[in-house]
């Protein structure tokens, strides 16, 4: 295999790459995004520099099915995004993920830093109620639940497209082949083609289990805010960097 056939690899390993070349797409992407207060001193904590925390404490608890991905196929992730600033702008921060399939795992971290580790999420319709649950190392560590479809979200998709639209941000970190930080930035990006098809708004409720390998519990749940379940097809496209660690000092 000569050079240019080794650059145009979308991924490793050169026998199998690990993903295709993206962007990426997604067809019924189901949400549940459960949002409480918790402690500002912890949001703080969990916050890179030179991101800053909004004046409410608020924590998104997502789980997200995706039944059609192209190049990753059928999963689903679960994890806790920190809403902040980053100069002017409000944005995501993507805190922790977990999810069940290798092929978004690799491409999650490697391209965007994702923060993906593998584990079982889970979210499905039991009875009347919407039901997100997280097990780690064989341990039940997060269970979120909402009423199934109690209210639908009144409009036409665009208060739930501008959701899906905000800026996300990602702690992207590599090591070199010495063990020192290769890369170390910050990682913006913008979910495109966005089409909801539905969205719905009701009670949830979400409680956490300490676990040392998936901490979601290190920002308790103070007070639930309310609960958001929504389906919507989407593409992922590539980031851009917007904040170098190692260009510091």
């Amino acid at each position: 295999m000569n050079r240019q056939q080794i650059l145009d690899l979308p991924s490793m390993p050169l026998a199998g790459p690990s993903y295709p070349a993206g962007p990426y797409r997604f067809v019924d992407r189901e949400y549940m995004i459960i949002s409480y207060e918790t402690d500002p001193d912890l949001i703080r904590h969990h916050l890179p520099e030179p991101l800053m925390p909004l004046a409410q404490p608020v924590v998104h608890y997502e789980w997200i099915k995706m039944p059609d991905s192209s190049g990753f196929g059928s999963y689903t992730e679960t994890g806790i995004v920190i809403p902040c600033r980053f100069g002017e702008e409000e944005v995501n921060f993507v805190s922790q993920m977990y999810l069940d399939v290798e092929p978004p795992i690799s491409a999650g971290r490697e391209i965007w830093g994702f923060p993906k580790k593998y584990a079982h999420p889970k979210l499905e319709v039991v009875k009347d109620t919407l039901t997100g649950t997280l097990d780690y190392a064989g341990q039940q560590v997060a269970m979120g639940t909402m009423g199934y479809k109690h209210e639908s979200l009144a409009g036409n998709g665009v208060k739930t497209t501008a959701t899906l639209a905000k800026t996300q941000v990602n702690l992207k970190i590599i090591p070199g082949v010495d063990g020192e930080p290769e890369i170390c930035q910050l990682v913006a990006l913008n979910l495109t083609e966005i089409t909801v098809k539905g969205s719905w708004i009701g009670p949830g409720r979400l409680h956490l289990v300490p676990h040392v390998n998936a901490p979601v519990a290190d920002l308790p749940v103070r007070k639930v805010l309310g609960a958001h379940h929504f389906i919507a097809d989407l593409t992922l496209p590539f980031g851009r960097k917007i904040h170098d660690y190692m260009q510091e000092g």
